[in-house]
């Protein structure tokens, strides 16, 4: 399954579902990791609230200018990009709420009891053929990364991207060049599956997966023959250690924080946003202005969300765009539209080429079986 983009949290029924190399958790160090991110964010309301801690104006203005200007000064060495389902709906890949074109709107035909039980673990389990019918749909491999996937291998190379973290499920940002150790998949992915009886947990690779949804074959484990899924988290399962291991890495040492393609209201993902300094500017790529703080939270003197319009906005920055329209923007800024340009297309090229070559001789082998299914086998000879 693509992705139609992000996949939820246990706790909240919400928001878009992308190869998650640790298990779910399964003991308490997923519950110790939440716990401490819970104690992070009230001594980081407390320290806001009280008026605590320095905060340096970075940036000269608010302005999609001063953040390029900022990335090449030299000083922006620490990027960490947090993206959702808007960077992958140009690829063809739904989101999942928009009305009427949104994953949610169009499940009708898989008479579900409410549109999130195909992400619904306890469902999942009774139910396999719904989720399994919609992978073949969504299924990675399928779509080309799109102009931000492919600006955030750019910020790779050029040595500015410390970590990706994506909501999504899709995969594309390790097909435009993104690596496992760059990329925490907060939502899982389709990159690896695992079985799904605590007992047993066998591990199986993307092309075996793919081979047994394609072939419509519910997958069972070869081993103890339960159920396999991929490994994106779905509702009723913890997000991945790492998650929560990697962000107190991460995010202290943020230098740019750049918000791509997401609502920012599925928790404990949207709270990210909270934990860079209070130094560290802020930008958002999406078609809306999303993460800001409560009115009333802010009246109270409550921070946490981001601050674009107050008259105390010193370091959030809304570029109110698609996402691709918004990288390619800063990419031009930033003196590196040219070469944006020519890696989409060179890498799309790359794939379109793949596709052939695979198609090809995936016919071949098809006609070659048929051909020797149909030819009637010589008659033994007599002795």
């Amino acid at each position: 399954m693509s992705d139609a983009s992000e996949l939820p949290k246990k706790e909240e029924k919400e928001e878009e579902v992308t190869p998650e190399p640790e298990e779910q958790s399964d003991d308490s160090s997923g519950e110790e990791a939440t716990g401490d991110t819970e104690m992070d964010f009230l001594r980081n309301l407390f320290s806001s609230t009280l008026g605590l801690g320095s905060a340096d104006k970075v940036l000269d203005e608010l302005t999609l200018d001063a953040v390029a200007r900022y990335i090449n000064s030299g000083k922006c060495k620490n990027i960490i990009c947090m993206v959702g389902a808007g960077i992958s709906t140009s690829a063809g890949i739904p989101d999942f709420r928009s009305p009427g074109t949104g994953l949610y709107a169009n499940l009708q035909k898989y008479d579900l009891p409410y549109p999130e039980a195909i992400f619904q673990i306890d469902y999942f389990k009774k139910h396999p053929e719904p989720f399994f019918a919609l992978a073949k749909e969504l299924y990675p491999g399928q779509f080309k990364p799109t102009i931000c996937h492919y600006f955030m291998k750019l910020l790779k190379d050029k040595g500015h991207l410390r970590r990706c973290y994506t909501q999504n499920i899709d995969t594309l940002e390790r097909v435009a060049g993104l690596e496992g150790e760059d990329l925490i998949e907060a939502h899982g992915t389709f990159y690896t599956s695992h079985c799904v009886s605590f007992c047993c947990r066998k591990e199986y690779n993307l092309d075996w997966m793919k081979d047994k949804i394609f072939s419509d074959d519910i997958p069972r484990c070869d081993k103890c023959k339960s159920l396999v899924k991929p490994d994106i988290v779905f509702f009723g399962e913890n997000l991945p250690v790492r998650f929560f291991t990697s962000m107190k890495m991460d995010f202290p040492c943020c230098d740019l924080l750049i918000v791509m393609g997401t609502s920012l209201q599925v928790q404990p993902f949207a709270g990210l946003v909270g934990r860079v300094s209070k130094s560290c500017p802020r930008l958002l790529i999406n078609m809306e202005k999303a993460g800001q703080a409560d009115p009333l939270f802010g009246l109270l003197g409550f921070g946490g969300g981001m601050d674009f319009d107050s008259d105390k906005a010193y370091r959030d920055v809304a570029h109110i765009s698609t996402c691709d329209e918004g990288c390619l923007a800063l990419a031009e800024l930033l003196g590196w539209k040219e070469e944006l340009e020519e890696l989409v297309k060179q890498e799309h090229a790359r794939i379109d080429s793949q596709d052939k070559k695979e198609k090809a001789s995936g016919s071949k082998g098809a006609a070659a079986k048929a051909s020797s299914a149909s030819v009637a086998p010589e008659p033994e000879k007599e002795e």
